[in-house]
């Protein structure tokens, strides 16, 4: 199979490296209007093929996957040529800039056959794996919370706002994770650089028996944290992508609630156990989820992270964006 990468950007050299380390794949066309980054790409890739015109190279016969890493804006239009002209599609997150555009690019992938992937690239890191395991083995109980913070000093992205540019990763962990569909969604953000781009914003979203997920992301914060707490009835993880080991600690701690009448006793008597930190595969992830992608296609399996997936994160991203628009309102899912 022959892949054509659109966009030789911040990521396009990744997504380069990755299929060409595929014994499925026979060579990589790179695209990009910036020539200097393509001869950059022929100097880092030796005999790579490359085009200014990604529509042509779209066209061509030979090329059975279309991988798409451009600024979101685009990406329907170019996802939406590629699937017409009967290539497997690649696209890095978030999916598109509509739930209208997603829900359009998947009735045309299922209309031809085709297999859409979404970049949801940290589902196939082994920490996530991970903790779907835990999760999935019941080991948490009944989960009472889901809570993000993933905050950094810049990149300011021209694009899209600080939601679009970092949420798209917790959210689809949490939407990976927990296999459940968000009753409501209610965000607040601001700008405070002119360019009317929240750089900053905190998004609560609202399930079926009490469980709440909440966001932070934010460009404008002096440290770089990315750390997820999940809580359950009978322990917790925390997550800290952060550090070089020991991403997980699964804490047996808690709260035990028997009956009414015991509750201000139980309220004070804390369960405090051990303290577990699991050996996680080191694999990088952009290197599982391409492999992944390739045996869905060659194996007509449906991809873990689909076209479904991509618009579960896009209907929250678009529902977050008017609630913040509104002062915060609630937006119904």
């Amino acid at each position: 199979m022959k892949v054509a990468v659109i966009g030789a950007g911040y990521w396009g050299p990744n997504l380069i490296r990755n299929f060409l380390g595929l014994d499925e794949i026979d060579a990589v066309v790179a695209c990009d209007l910036d020539s200097a980054r393509l001869a950059k790409m022929q100097k880092q890739f030796y005999g790579i093929e490359t085009s200014t015109n990604y529509a042509e190279v779209i066209e061509r016969p030979d090329i059975d996957i279309v991988v798409i890493a451009t600024p979101v804006s685009t990406h329907h239009e170019i996802a939406k040529r590629a699937l017409t002209e009967g290539k497997h599609v690649f696209i890095e997150k978030p999916m598109t800039s509509s739930v209208a555009e997603a829900e359009e690019l998947i009735n045309l992938a299922e209309q031809k056959n085709l297999k859409l992937f979404v970049d949801h690239t940290f589902i196939y890191t082994g920490a996530v794996r991970k903790m779907k395991e835990i999760i999935t083995s019941g080991r948490m109980g009944e989960l009472y919370y889901f809570d993000s913070v993933r905050i950094n000093l810049g990149l300011f992205q021209h694009d899209v706002n600080v939601i679009w540019d970092l949420a798209p990763h917790d959210l689809s962990i949490m939407d990976y994770l927990l296999q459940q569909q968000p009753k409501s969604v209610s965000a607040i953000g601001s700008c405070h650089v002119g360019n009317e781009l929240e750089d900053i914003a905190y998004l609560t979203l609202e399930f079926e028996n009490n469980l709440i997920a909440h966001f932070h992301v934010n460009w404008l914060a002096p440290v770089k944290i990315r750390k997820t707490l999940i809580g359950g009835t009978k322990s917790m993880i925390v997550y800290d992508d952060t550090e070089a080991s020991e991403k997980i600690k699964i804490y047996d701690k808690g709260i035990d609630v028997t009956t009414r009448e015991g509750v201000y006793d139980t309220l004070v008597q804390y369960r405090t156990g051990d303290m577990l930190s699991p050996k996680l595969d080191a694999e990088e992830a952009l290197s599982v989820g391409t492999r992944h992608f390739i045996d869905c296609i060659c194996n007509n399996k449906q991809p873990l992270t689909d076209g479904h997936a991509g618009l579960n994160v896009v209907r929250i991203l678009e529902a977050s964006t008017l609630s913040m628009h509104d002062r915060g309102r609630m937006i119904e899912l």
